[in-house]
């Protein structure tokens, strides 16, 4: 009797995707998005390349591998059928798979259509409380001065103040005068939210006919309201621009930004926060490559200028001055950019990372005269050093270059010399001098984070929040709360001591402990 050898291809096969697989992981600069395809990829490539082995092999009778064929067929179109995709499992992209009769844990949310002008309560907490009138921080930097938060949360726990549902969507807040504004998608209306920071009570809504979809960014706005002056400037993820009373939500005038421009919308929707500068509201544009900003009178909504030459990405445009240029700075496609406020006029134009992949990190402003960029999916960071030219120019040089930092979503800030922000989804800490990265540790995924004076707040991708330590000599994590269970995309917003974190289902604010 004919003793019959090991199948040779399917144990030679796994096994090389096992190892394959088990490397990828252990790679610590491989960049996280391609690294979770090719995780998910390498053991597929091995089952098809097993099954058109067997499908050839003389070691199984005709009938054998018929049979083989056929079940396997029936096994894809049995999944076909009973799978659905929902969304993505976190930020790399992956397809979330599940099953066509489940039912979605997203909270099932009426349309709001009645406005409710209900004053605030004057409430002693208003004095521990600050305002944060705009996306990421007041100064738009990743960074919440003025508050002396407490370094240990295992010990004096942060407390929660109120829980409640929200729509879908992955804006952040603006807080000012204790109320809280977001957006929100509730079926099919696209709303502005405004709700009392110490009780989560809804104070009012604008709803506008919107919706923006996407298989893997999903549901809902992207961008945070803005306000000034008694005014909420909010921009929807289909380009309507917003301007709304603060205290009652009553509309005062909107734009049809992508319309109006002959626009349409860039591949995970409008994603820039309204800037203001001087008389003026400043949002970002979409496709095809033309302008990238759209600057409008912000007490009336008429047009004023258009400006660059790209194509918009995620990332919102911010005010600096850089080389004693005063100028709007724009993350866009393929370039780094910066306008006049005035006029619109293009003072520096920075060709960096190519235009395939997004842009959504905010640029770092660092000291008179140098900007920090960074992006995720293998394109890493720069650090930029401005000067001015003739003709009120400015040029830009590079003076280092490194992959140390791939934000992807997140966008980091500065202390004490030293950058601090999220490479591939871990804490890491960069001489911001010479680039030199001097630690990386930790596992937030796609999450964001926020400076507090010498802490990072970081909001993880599965929704637990963390206090670190923001100190170059190594990492330490001081704290850490179960906010949120599901994936968040959402900034955190901390205005004074109170801490406000969401993502597209529920929202949590949280009275953080101070220093005596």
């Amino acid at each position: 009797m004919t003793k019959l050898r090991p199948p040779l291809f399917p144990i030679i096969s796994l096994t090389l995707a096992v190892a394959g697989v088990a490397y990828l992981r252990w790679l610590p600069e491989f960049e996280r998005n391609l690294k979770g395809w090719l995780t998910a990829g390498i053991p597929l490539l091995a089952l098809l390349l097993n099954l058109i082995w067997f499908v050839f092999t003389k070691r199984f009778s005709g009938r054998t591998r018929l049979l083989g064929v056929a079940a396997v067929a029936l096994i894809s179109f049995g999944l076909k059928a009973a799978l659905r995709v929902d969304g993505t499992l976190d930020g790399t992209g992956l397809p979330n798979f599940v099953w066509k009769w489940s039912h979605s844990n997203r909270p099932v949310m009426a349309p709001i259509r009645a406005e409710s002008s209900a004053p605030m309560s004057d409430d002693p907490r208003l004095s521990q409380a600050a305002d944060v009138a705009q996306f990421f921080g007041p100064n738009r930097d990743g960074v919440a001065p003025g508050v002396k938060l407490a370094h240990d949360w295992k010990t004096t726990a942060p407390k929660e103040l109120w829980r409640q549902a929200v729509g879908a969507g992955w804006s952040a807040y603006a807080v000012v005068k204790g109320r809280a504004y977001t957006q929100e998608q509730r079926g099919e209306e696209e709303l502005v939210t405004c709700y009392d920071l110490f009780t989560g009570e809804l104070l009012w809504a604008h709803a506008d006919k919107a919706h923006f979809s996407q298989w893997q960014g999903g549901d809902g706005p992207r961008a945070t309201p803005t306000v000034h002056e008694g005014r909420v400037y909010a921009y929807g993820a289909t380009g309507l621009l917003n301007c709304l009373d603060a205290t009652t939500g009553k509309p005062i005038w909107q734009r049809a930004v992508l319309t109006e421009n002959k626009l349409t919308n860039i591949e995970w929707g409008v994603s820039a926060s309204p800037l203001i500068v001087d008389d003026k509201v400043i949002v970002t544009g979409g496709n095809p490559k033309g302008p990238v900003l759209f600057a409008y009178q912000r007490e009336t909504g008429a047009p004023l200028w258009k400006a660059g030459d790209d194509q918009a990405s995620y990332a919102s445009p911010m005010l600096a001055t850089l080389a004693g240029k005063r100028l709007v700075l724009c993350n866009n496609a393929r370039s780094l950019t910066g306008y006049d406020p005035a006029t619109g006029a293009v003072l520096l134009d920075h060709v960096w990372g190519g235009d395939k992949w997004p842009k959504a990190s905010q640029p770092v402003i660092v000291g008179a005269d140098r900007v920090f960029i960074a992006a995720g999916y293998g394109i890493g960071c720069q650090m930029l050093q401005i000067k001015a030219e003739s003709a009120g120019k400015l040029s830009a040089t590079e003076v280092w270059s490194s992959m140390k930092m791939k934000t992807q979503f997140n966008s980091p800030a500065v202390h004490g010399g030293h950058l601090y922000g999220l490479d591939d989804g871990r804490l890491a800490c960069l001489d911001l001098a010479t680039g030199e990265r001097l630690w990386k540790e930790g596992r937030f995924a796609s999450g964001q984070s926020l400076l507090a004076d010498d802490l990072v707040i970081i909001q993880n991708e599965s929704g637990p929040v963390h206090l670190c330590a923001a100190k170059p000599d190594g990492f330490t994590e001081l704290g850490k709360i179960e906010a949120l269970s599901s994936k968040t995309w959402n900034h955190p917003v901390l205005a004074g001591r109170y801490l406000i974190v969401r993502n597209d289902r529920e929202a949590v604010c949280y009275e953080l402990p101070v220093l005596p």
